[in-house]
Formats: C-alpha cells, structure tokens, sequence
C-alpha cells in the first residue's frame, strides 16, 4: 500500500478521565445508550493484556466495560471484548496485526505494528477497511494517540484517545482526513 502521513489532529483539551471521555462519546451519539449494559461487566484485563503483551487504555477499558462491540452507522466497527471471550478478542486482535503487517504498515513512515517499539495496535476498521489503531508511545497507555490509515493512503493520527476520536469524529469537531461524514445510528454487532 503506497500511504502518505498527512499530518496530527490534536483535540482542543485532551481528555484522560474515562467516565468523562465515555459521557462525550454517549452525547456525541444518542442512540448508544440504547446497548449500555444494566451492569458494569468483570473483564479479565490482566489476561488479555498479558496475551498483548502490553496495558491497554483506560477509556478503551471502560467503554468495554459498559458497552458490547457496536458499529457507528454501518461504517465503523468499535470491537470490544467480552467477558469470558477475552481469548477470542485476543486472537482476533494477533490475526489483524499479523494483517497490517504483512499489507498494511509503513517501516519507511515509522510505522511499525506492536509489539515494536511504538508499535500500532488496532482497535477498529470500517467497512472501507479503513483501520485505527493506537500509537503505542508515552510513558503509560493513557499517553497513546489514535492513528487512522485510510483505505486511500492517507494516514494521520489524533493526539487522544480512542474514545475521544470516537466522539470527535462524530460530531465533526475533528477533521476526518481522508473518511467519510459518519451516520450516527448505531448497530449492535
């Protein structure tokens, strides 16, 4: 894939608190609620961050916490790990850096899958094939930033987190190089 790194987007405040970021992300879109869980679901972290071979972020944690994996208007699919299949999201997490590997990433651009040394570690993809991932740099995971490779080459990366960019990629308060506007209906998935 012949990409270019267009440039960085940085929110206007980041934010780091997850009850916070995940409250922006539910105003940003109104029909998540609707797949919030009655309870806050036990995730086995300590497993699948041992099988990673790396922490994950908290806001990513809490959101997984609270929400099942849902899709944002048909286009962007936010998968999460559910309790007791921590093992099947791992694995699916290994196939797909196995895949941006061996298609996708950048060595010429710096941009490395993880385990390497401020590696990528996907979170999400489109329908397009679109891919986001987080820039695994900073002292802890609360320090990583979102990069998107755009199934058209553009690759650029958001300066906060993956729930963060969700919200602000919803709301249009970031500029989605190289996506589409976003339909805000949710689907569960």
């Amino acid at each position: 894939m012949d990409a270019e790194l267009v440039s960085t987007q940085a929110p206007q405040r980041r934010i780091t608190d997850p009850e916070e970021a995940l409250t922006l992300l539910e105003r940003a879109v109104p029909g998540l609620t609707g797949l919030r869980r009655p309870m806050q679901a036990m995730i086995d972290w300590a497993g699948l961050e041992q099988g990673l071979g790396t922490g994950l972020p908290s806001d990513f944690k809490h959101l997984a916490e609270w929400y099942p994996t849902f899709d944002i208007g048909g286009f962007l699919l936010v998968g999460l790990p559910e309790p007791g299949e921590e093992g099947r999201f791992l694995q699916g997490t290994l196939a797909t850096l196995e895949v941006l590997s061996a298609a996708w990433l950048e060595p010429r651009l710096g941009l490395l899958a993880h385990p390497a040394r401020g590696g990528l570690l996907p979170w999400g993809e489109s329908c397009d094939s679109d891919k986001f991932m987080w820039r695994t740099t900073g002292p802890t995971p609360q320090d990583w930033v979102v990069t998107v490779a755009s199934r058209g080459g553009a690759w650029w990366h958001y300066g906060g987190g993956a729930v963060q960019f969700l919200a602000e990629y919803c709301t249009g308060d970031l500029e989605p190089w190289g996506l589409p506007p976003i339909n805000l209906e949710i689907l569960p998935s």
